[in-house]
């Protein structure tokens, strides 16, 4: 198929993603972005611990966003194989936990997540010796959930490691470039065979988009050892500890609705570390080496949007669950493009 124009609108998560795909197929790939360089941290996806949960996520989610999320989870060690710079990603599962006095509370929301788990993806009941065996650091919570097929990635190195695989696969990249002027096949004047939309809050007022603050704390923790991600079922919390290389761990959970971007509040701090420390107490003596606050994009019911109109697909509100569900809604994206860029192409 002959080389096609793509024009995309954010250089996000998403927009990374589609450069990268669209770019390795041949094509000509312009993006633009508000922010001032690839590294500045105004994308969501920067703000993220990376977690690929799709079970533990459908407290928030449907039945039919846990099966992307699963597809999800069979692209990326495909995609990070291909990208020139280490990502660190772990399948290797991920647990619930809880203490005693909150057992009514994980019980009822393990029930939710049962009856909308994609069959053969249940929680699995862990006896505290097995616990204790996978991952010795915790103490606390006396019951835990084995979640077999989860795990998390490095966002900032994922997101690294996209750009530098597009900019070598010639992807233009416009910075400090915000985009207000979109319509099918065409971004600030410019034509393109193809436009994506994947802006975020920057698709206002074409979306109806909200900002839903989340708050992440980078903890260094030397002698820590978390193997996999773990999430406390708090009943005003759901907290959840992520490792990452270079014994730091991530901390986060916060969801605050306001479009605030001021530094984490005291009464962020001392919920999520007092959880934190709850779950591995040996994180009594970690180091806070970085704070982090940004914008999840979200639409009025939580679920993402795929909007695909004749030269234009939008792709947006992905809320908490970006890095779980990017790769397979681009993978579904770019199929449907194709036919309608040439219909008389026979899919077969």
């Amino acid at each position: 198929m002959a080389a096609m124009s793509i024009g995309i609108a954010g250089a996000g998560l998403l927009g990374r993603l589609l450069a990268w795909q669209l770019s390795q197929a041949g094509h000509r790939v312009t993006v633009y972005d508000p922010s001032e360089g690839p590294l500045a941290r105004g994308a969501a996806a920067w703000t993220a611990a990376g977690m690929l949960s799709p079970v533990a996520e459908l407290e928030c989610a449907t039945t039919e966003l846990a099966q992307l999320g699963l597809r999800s989870l069979t692209l990326w060690p495909r995609i990070v194989a291909k990208l020139p710079m280490p990502v660190d990603l772990r399948v290797d599962g991920s647990m619930l936990l809880a203490h005693g006095s909150d057992l009514g509370a994980a019980r009822r929301l393990l029930d939710l997540l049962r009856a909308k788990a994609p069959e053969g993806h249940q929680p699995e009941p862990l006896s505290p010796e097995r616990l204790r065996e996978l991952e010795p650091a915790i103490h606390g919570p006396s019951h835990a959930w084995w979640l077999r097929e989860e795990g998390c990635i490095h966002p900032v190195q994922a997101l690294q490691a996209l750009t530098e695989a597009a900019s070598g696969q010639g992807v233009r990249w416009h910075w400090g470039a915000a985009v207000r002027e979109l319509q099918p096949g065409r971004i600030e004047g410019q034509a393109y065979d193809w436009v994506f939309d994947v802006r975020g809050l920057g698709a206002r007022p074409a979306l109806p988009v909200r900002g839903v603050r989340g708050e992440i704390f980078w903890l260094h923790a030397p002698g820590v050892v978390l193997h996999r991600p773990v999430r406390l079922l708090h009943p005003r919390w759901r907290v959840y500890l992520v490792p990452r290389p270079d014994d730091v761990i991530v901390v986060g959970a916060s969801e605050i609705e306001s479009e605030d971007r001021s530094p984490v509040s005291v009464r962020s701090t001392l919920a999520l570390l007092s959880a934190a420390h709850s779950v591995v107490p040996e994180l009594a003596e970690a180091r806070l080496v970085h704070t982090e606050v940004n914008l999840r994009p979200a639409l009025p019911d939580n679920l993402p949007c795929v909007e695909m109109l004749p030269g234009l697909t939008r792709i947006n509100g992905l809320f908490r669950h970006g890095w779980l569900l990017a790769p397979a809604l681009v993978e579904q994206a770019v199929a449907a493009m194709m036919p309608a860029l040439h219909p008389e192409v026979d899919p077969a």
